[in-house]
């Protein structure tokens, strides 16, 4: 009778025993979503145009209307140069011009006389005895030669008009006007200073600043997940905690040989951002396809396998896995496990196969 209660009274404490033992742990789920992950790049932001403006023709500068920070449009005026020995090669071209004129008026009234008189010889040599033929053949003669003069002379205006329309052309050189629209963001010259195309001296500096090129040097080993159109996100040190974001337009498809990367553009419109910036891209790399992930705490590797442990009916169990890339904290995995399905969010190999969890 004794022994009986005796063994009543013990299997309530082993129970409490057992409970006391239980592991306590942090559970999380195992999530589904895409195993596609971001890489911080380091890029450039440049003008989508730009150019040193030069003059065409030497001469003295006379009037700067821009300067610094001024937006302008394409064909506005920008610098008025002055050379006066210019402006004589044209009145020279034009006085020239209009001699040339006067003497092809000249052979025209020549040559409508002479035709007129050898029509009227060709009408009265139809009469027999009327005109002597030698008469005939010397007003030929005469016509046929001022024809040829009045072809000179209108060779002559066709000339002097190119030479008119050259030395015009070169003299609105002095007007340097602006080839696309954007913003003057330098400024070489003064008034009173000489320049000479010769000598590669700019005048301004123009760019196109609303729309940029976001030129990204992509490492080798990530061009495979360059793709033309795709979005891509990236901040700038100026407007710290906001996103810009830009598409892929233009892919150099040739690796840089000293850099091992591929230049990659993203046209960008952000009248917030500026040429010269540095952003921090965000560049996308990996597969769009989903996958399993879990905290990269929660996987365990040792020298034999590498497992998660989940929780099954309030006890451990390991499963073995494989591990992915990493996205963030987080860690692909693949192994006979299923979405939603609880494992230890800090696993290590003390937990072992079976142990009680709560």
């Amino acid at each position: 009778m004794f022994s009986h209660k005796l063994v009543y009274f013990v299997l309530p404490f082993a129970a409490c025993a057992l409970a006391q033992n239980a592991t306590h742990v942090a559970l999380v789920k195992v999530e589904n979503h895409s195993a596609s992950r971001t890489i911080p790049l380091t890029a450039e932001l440049l003008p989508y145009l730009q150019t040193e403006i030069e003059a065409r023709v030497p001469g003295y500068v006379e009037q700067v209307l821009v300067d610094r920070g001024s937006v302008v449009h394409r064909g506005e005026l920008l610098v008025q140069l002055s050379a006066p020995e210019m402006r004589s090669e044209t009145n020279a071209s034009e006085s020239v011009l209009r001699q040339a004129e006067a003497d092809e008026a000249q052979a025209k009234a020549q040559a409508a006389a002479v035709a007129s008189t050898y029509a009227r010889l060709q009408e009265a040599a139809k009469t027999p005895g009327a005109v002597a033929g030698n008469e005939l053949v010397q007003a030929e003669k005469q016509k046929d030669a001022a024809d040829s003069l009045l072809q000179s002379r209108t060779a002559a205006v066709r000339s002097a008009k190119a030479r008119m329309q050259a030395a015009g052309e070169m003299e609105s050189y002095l007007r340097v006007r602006a080839p696309f629209d954007g913003t003057i963001t330098d400024r070489f010259v003064h008034p009173g200073m000489m320049v000479d195309p010769n000598g590669h001296t700019p005048l301004l500096k123009l760019q196109q600043t609303t729309h940029l090129r976001l030129v990204v040097p992509v490492p080798e080993s990530y061009v495979g997940s360059i793709a033309k159109g795709r979005s891509v996100t990236f901040q700038v040190p100026a407007h710290p905690g906001k996103s810009y974001m830009g598409k892929i337009a233009r892919i150099a498809n040739a690796l840089d040989p000293q850099s091992r990367t591929m230049m990659v553009e993203l046209d960008v419109t952000d009248n917030t951002l500026a040429p010269g910036m540095y952003p921090t891209v965000d560049w996308p790399v990996g597969s769009n396809d989903t996958a399993l992930f879990v905290p990269g705490t929660s996987v365990v590797t040792t020298t034999e396998r590498t497992f998660v442990i989940a929780a099954v009916n309030g006890h451990a169990h390991w499963i073995d896995v494989h591990k992915g890339s990493a996205a963030g904290e987080q860690v692909a995995i693949r192994g006979p496990i299923s979405e939603g399905q609880l494992v230890v969010k800090r696993a290590t190999d003390e937990i072992r196969e079976g142990a009680p969890l709560n």
